[in-house]
């Protein structure tokens, strides 16, 4: 390569980065201004302390339209890039990780579609219309003692006669269970015990059949409120049902997108929870002294090698998270790797959370251990990463597979 074409490409490299940036300036600016964030930083310790809702984030992020970035311009909304939402995801967890766990199970089901669009499958478009009337969506599929999780069901689906069908289960970890009017769920239709099939759809809140439970007492993301949903007969009409789908190992468009809208929007929470806890960490080391030094905690080599260790080891995790989610947005085909991608994404960015929440921790001392100090109440939320599926025990054999070919 000529010096001159390798500084046009040096030279137009620079210039999509600099796009990417003044994109994601104005996104911010208007989506999630610094003055929205204080509030909800504000509320953040409120809804923790009082295991409330994030009810004022959520009608105020509405109030923006934030419920509606995934809608594409033909059904009126802005069609923002996954790029574009992960981003703004991981600015909005800085403040309220909790707000944005929540907001991500509406966004990761308009997400899926969204991902479905771009790959020419319209047939989910009603999911769009409704996000922009106001449904609120949330994501039904983790279930106890599921490890199948998206390949299996212990939910019952019994075919209604009608081409729907009846779901009799418990769907774990709803998040905004408070608010949420439409449901993404599956189940497992055994009327052909040959032929168990997987049937993946929608429910609707006030169609019957479904009991949200009042119990959420739990050590992180609390203003999620991520309660468990009982399923008694719940009705799933035929123009409520998505796929069919043989159980087991049967890849499909729709599964594929839930996965990897579900690990890479959640990465993108836990992204901006860690960001959000070196900062708190680098506060901690300022306010600080040592009597023995006369010095701030901010000049002791010690103290800033952890946070610099904790900083180095950050920084992979955006850089990953930023081009995996391109790569989806783009179409670029993994094949058989993108399992890889997606789940290590969100794996690294979770551990990522727990590793600078801990330095956070560490860096404010004694005040950071109380339960309001903002350094122990996203310590707390960052555990909640161990939970979402699959855990690290659980993907650990893919990667090895991988590699040797098993």
């Amino acid at each position: 390569m000529s010096e001159n074409a390798s500084t046009t490409s040096t030279t137009s490299t620079m210039s999509a980065t600099e796009d990417r940036e003044a994109r994601h300036a104005r996104l911010s600016e208007r989506y999630l201004p610094d003055e929205l964030l204080h509030r909800f930083r504000e509320r953040a310790a409120v809804t923790d302390r009082e295991n409330g809702f994030c009810d004022d984030d959520l009608a105020e992020l509405r109030e923006r339209g934030y419920l509606e970035l995934f809608v594409p311009e033909e059904y009126g909304g802005p069609g923002l890039t996954l790029p574009d939402v992960s981003r703004l995801q991981q600015r909005l967890a800085t403040a309220a990780p909790a707000t944005a766990l929540a907001v991500n199970m509406h966004l990761m089901c308009t997400g899926v579609v969204h991902a479905m669009f771009a790959r020419g499958d319209r047939s989910l478009g009603r999911v769009f219309e409704e996000a922009k009337a106001g449904e609120i969506f949330a994501f039904g599929i983790s279930e106890p003692s599921n490890d199948w999780v998206l390949q299996g069901s212990a939910t019952r689906a019994e075919p209604d006669g009608a081409g729907g069908y009846r779901l009799t289960g418990v769907k774990i970890f709803t998040s905004l269970s408070p608010v949420w009017t439409r449901l993404i769920v599956h189940g497992l239709d055994e009327s052909d015990p040959e032929q168990p099939t997987l049937v993946f759809g929608f429910l609707e809140r006030d169609g019957g059949g479904v009991t949200v439970s009042e119990r959420w007492d739990v050590l992180g993301m609390r203003a999620s409120h991520s309660r468990a949903t009982a399923l008694d007969r719940a009705p799933m009409p035929a123009d409520r049902v998505a796929r069919r789908i043989p159980a087991g190992d049967h890849p499909d468009l729709l599964t594929f997108a839930i996965a990897s809208n579900f690990q890479l929007l959640v990465a993108s929470v836990y992204t901006g929870l860690a960001r959000r806890a070196l900062d708190v960490a680098a506060d901690g080391l300022r306010q600080r002294r040592s009597a023995r030094r006369d010095t701030s905690l901010a000049e002791v080599p010690e103290h800033r090698t952890r946070l610099a260790d904790a900083h180095l080891e950050f920084l992979a995790v955006p850089a990953q998270l930023d081009a995996v989610t391109r790569d989806l947005d783009e179409l670029i085909d993994h094949g058989a790797g993108w399992p890889l991608h997606l789940v290590s994404t969100r794996i690294n960015a979770g551990n990522a959370a727990r590793r600078c929440a801990e330095t956070a921790l560490i860096c404010c001392g004694g005040a950071g251990f109380d339960g309001e100090h903002e350094a122990s109440r996203l310590y707390r939320d960052a555990a909640a990463g161990i939970f979402h599926p699959p855990g690290v025990d659980a993907a650990r054999p893919m990667f090895a597979a991988a590699l040797l070919n098993d």
